[in-house]
């Protein structure tokens, strides 16, 4: 495996997507803006969404590739089998799910949303509109599924672009249903299920080169099965900690009006970075991690686990430099357009400012988890994750009062650096991991070039200020040549003084 081709690929695709997101998100927010209508969007959009993410971005691989390369060692015929019966019971207990919160959607949404309850409007809209979202949670798990096994047969081009398909039908909806008033809320939540079955076949139609689907509802619960289910749920929470914090960041940020809508945009731009930093990084060392662990190749261990995090930071802490710095500028740049206003651009870049802070941590946990997960190890991330959750509810819920929705992004951001810390002691306590010689002056390299490449920026967006006021029309093409000129200027640097070698590109590990 090609670690920086592999990761460029999964990247490109996943670039791709947040760029069509962006799209999407600039839309919503010129015709939805920030109020009512749209926090109840948000809400209903966020629920299946935010499985979509536990499922999708890494999460679900963390339990199944290092499962499923074990069976693929033993022969085709055992990891087909194996594979279906996963399928088979996921199909099961995720339509359950989806019947469940269909039949008792009131008291689901109340429950993430309970700010919303003393609003009669509000909440018969989330509502209604979460009934008509959540199917997607079904399709696109499914379709995870799939990534998953495309992802242990080291193909990820298919997969990272999947999420693409649900952009561009959201855009295609927005432009055709722009006019229709209240009315669009409820096509926008259509089309977010639409989009998860054509998913699904999409993705099908890539995995059958490496897997036979065989449908049946005789399940056999052996002992691997067992073995797999009981490290998915752990998985899924420890891999998915951050989406979880901003999870229940939502349900906190109900009592105040707008909140819901200021840290979605926020979180819109920063995962844009952590897709490719953390998750892209993540996934793509998995499966071949898994498979010298299992071969005991320590040489081979130790440079992937090394080079993964010295890639992590590479692309991470850059990012949060940047958004350090002109959080405002960004913000107002991709959406203050519309009914996007001026209050809107300040909450929302106050709320990205402090999770840029955290950036750095949430791209390094999901690399750290990707050690554990490797070593068919989920409860130890999970453990970890649990009382890092804990601290984010207790720092948000104690301050919200005083200070409001912007508690939620600085609470998030000290839990992840608590849980990134904790589980790299771990690691080194376990003689899990450990650096090689290059590698702190790598890192040294890497901060100096992220800190002058956070200079340059910082003098584009003072010295050429006029062109990202907030009435000045083509604001947004100027934010991306700022952020263009930085990333070649930033790759120029690390060139120079060799925090990044051609000869990374070509390297197999």
């Amino acid at each position: 495996m090609n670690l920086i081709k592999s990761t460029g690929t999964f990247s490109f695709f996943t670039v791709l997507s947040r760029i069509s997101g962006y799209i999407r998100d600039i839309l919503i927010a010129f015709f939805l803006g920030t109020g009512f209508i749209a926090d109840a969007f948000f809400v209903a959009f966020r629920i299946p969404n935010t499985f979509r993410r536990l499922f999708s971005e890494g999460t679900f691989n963390a339990a199944f590739i290092p499962s499923y390369t074990s069976e693929q060692r033993l022969g085709k015929i055992k990891s087909e089998k194996f594979a279906n019966q996963v399928f088979n019971i996921l199909l099961i207990v995720l339509f359950l799910l989806v019947i469940i919160v269909e039949l008792f959607a009131p008291f689901f949404v109340s429950l993430l949303a309970p700010g919303f309850i003393e609003d009669d409007q509000k909440i018969d809209l989330a509502i209604k509109l979460t009934r008509i979202t959540f199917p997607f949670l079904l399709f696109v798990s499914l379709a995870s599924f799939f990534a998953a096994i495309l992802n242990s047969n080291n193909r990820f081009a298919a997969a990272a672009a999947s999420p693409i398909i649900l952009n561009l039908i959201l855009i295609i909806t927005l432009l055709i249903s722009a006019n229709i008033g209240d009315q669009l809320a409820y096509q926008l939540s259509y089309a977010v299920t639409i989009s998860g079955i054509i998913q699904l076949l999409f993705l099908y139609i890539f995995v059958k080169k490496f897997f036979l689907l065989n449908l049946s509802f005789k399940i056999n619960f052996n002992q691997k099965i067992k073995f797999f289910f009981r490290k998915l749920f752990p998985s899924i929470f420890a891999a998915g900690v951050t989406q979880i914090n901003v999870l229940i960041g939502t349900i906190i940020a109900s009592f105040q009006a707008g909140a819901v809508s200021y840290l979605y945009y926020a979180d819109r731009i920063y995962q844009i970075n952590l897709a490719i930093a953390g998750i892209a990084v993540g996934v793509v060392i998995l499966p071949q991690l898994s498979k010298y662990i299992q071969s005991k190749n320590k040489e081979k261990i130790n440079l992937i686990q090394n080079k993964s995090i010295e890639l992590c930071l590479f692309l991470s802490l850059p990012a949060s430099i940047a958004l350090f710095l002109g959080s405002e500028e960004i913000v107002s740049a991709l959406f203050g357009y519309g009914s996007f206003n001026d209050q809107s651009i300040i909450n929302s870049s106050k709320a990205l400012f402090y999770f840029a802070f955290g950036l750095p941590a949430f791209a390094l946990i999901k690399i750290f988890s990707s050690f554990f997960f490797a070593n068919n190890d989920t409860r130890t991330p999970f453990y970890i994750s649990l009382i890092s959750v804990a601290l984010n509810v207790f720092i948000s819920v104690y301050y919200f009062k005083e200070i409001g929705f912007i508690i939620i992004p600085i609470a998030t951001s000290i839990s992840s650096w608590f849980n990134m810390i904790i589980l790299f002691l771990y690691l080194l306590n376990k003689n899990l991991f450990k650096f090689n010689q290059s590698f702190l002056f790598q890192f040294i390299k890497i901060i100096f070039a992220s800190l002058v490449m956070g200079i340059f920026f910082h003098l584009m967006i003072t010295e050429f200020s006029y062109y990202l006021d907030n009435d000045y029309s083509l604001k947004a093409i100027f934010i991306l040549i700022f952020v263009f000129l930085s990333i070649l200027f930033y790759l120029l640097v690390s060139f120079l003084i060799k925090a990044f070698k051609l000869s990374d590109i070509r390297a197999k590990y």
